[in-house]
C-alpha cells in the first residue's frame, strides 16, 4: 500500500510543525512548506525551518518534504500543488494551517494585539485577511483537484473559538474574530461541494496551544490545560483514521471534543 499523503502549510515551527510529526509517526508522506528555510534563512525570530520539520517526520517514520513557500503568492501555491500532483497522483489531507496574522504579535506587539480595535493599525486587518483567509482559500482552491482524486481525503483548516473572555472582550480583536469566522465558513460552505466528490472538510479548533510564538506571552496567557502542537497533530490524525470522519464534514470542531472521541492525548 502506498503511503498516504498530506500537505501541511505553516509547517516550519507550531501547530503546523505538530501535526506533521505527528502525521510521520503514523507513517504519512508530507508535503511541509513555509517560508522559512535551510537554504534561505528564517524570516522570524523564532526557530525552525521547513527543512528541520521535514527531517522529524522523516525521523518519526513517515516521509517529510520540504518545499519553502510563500503562501501568499498565489503561484508558489499552485507551483507546490503541481508537484504534488506530478509526485504522488493526489492528495489524502490538507491541513491548512498557514497564517500570516500573527506576524506582528510573535515580532512582540503585545499592546498593539490587545488594544481596542480603533486603536490598531489598518495592517493589522489586513494581516488577518490576506496573510490568513485569502491564504486558506486559494491554497484550497489549488488542491481541490488533488482531493478529488482520493475519494474521503480530507481537509482540515485551523480556526479558533470566537467565545468571548469573562469581560466579554474578543481575544485578538474585531478583525481577527472575522477572520476566524471566516475561515469556520470558508471549511463549512467548502464541505458542500465537496460533499458530492467523497471529500471531507472540518474547520479545527484548538485551545491554547504552547507554540513558539505563545510561549513568548506565557507571562500573559493561562496555560494551564494548554495543548501541545504535537498533541493537535495527533488529534488530526486520529481524525484522518477515522473511518466515520465523513460524518463530521461540514462541522466546527475542537481538539478537545476530537481527544475525547478519539482517546488521544493532546496536552502533552
Amino acid at each position: 500500500m502506498r503511503q498516504r499523503v498530506a500537505w501541511v502549510t505553516g509547517s516550519s515551527r507550531g501547530v503546523g510543525k505538530g501535526a506533521a510529526v505527528a502525521l510521520g509517526q503514523a507513517g504519512w508522506t508530507v508535503y511541509i512548506t513555509a517560508r522559512s528555510s535551510s537554504p534561505a534563512g528564517r524570516t522570524s525570530h523564532l526557530p525552525g525551518t521547513v527543512d528541520e520539520t521535514a527531517a522529524t517526520v522523516t525521523g518519526a517514520g513517515g516521509t517529510g518534504i520540504p518545499i519553502a513557500c510563500d503562501h501568499r503568492d498565489d503561484s508558489a501555491v499552485a507551483a507546490v500543488a503541481a508537484r504534488i500532483g506530478r509526485d504522488q497522483g493526489g492528495l489524502d489531507l490538507l491541513v491548512n494551517n498557514a497564517w500570516g496574522g500573527y506576524a506582528r504579535v510573535n515580532a512582540g506587539a503585545w499592546q498593539e494585539w490587545t488594544a481596542p480595535f480603533w486603536q490598531q493599525p489598518a495592517e493589522h486587518f489586513d494581516d488577518m485577511f490576506a496573510g490568513g483567509v485569502r491564504m486558506h482559500y486559494m491554497t484550497l482552491r489549488a488542491c481541490a483537484p488533488l482531493l478529488l482524486r482520493a475519494p474521503g481525503s480530507l481537509v482540515v483548516t485551523l480556526s479558533v473559538s470566537l467565545s468571548p473572555g469573562e469581560h466579554g472582550e474578543q481575544p485578538g480583536g474585531v478583525a481577527y474574530a472575522m477572520a476566524k469566522a471566516a475561515d469556520d465558513t470558508l471549511a463549512i460552505a467548502a464541505a458542500g461541494q465537496l460533499a458530492a466528490h467523497g471529500v471531507i472538510s472540518v474547520a479545527l479548533h484548538p485551545d491554547w496551544v504552547r507554540t513558539e510564538g505563545v510561549m513568548q506571552f506565557a507571562a500573559q496567557i493561562e496555560l494551564k490545560g494548554s495543548q501541545s502542537p504535537e498533541g493537535v497533530g495527533r488529534a488530526i490524525a486520529a481524525l484522518a483514521d477515522d473511518p466515520d470522519r465523513a460524518g463530521l464534514s461540514g462541522r466546527v470542531c475542537t481538539v478537545a471534543e476530537l481527544a475525547s472521541r478519539y482517546g488521544v492525548d493532546v496536552t502533552s
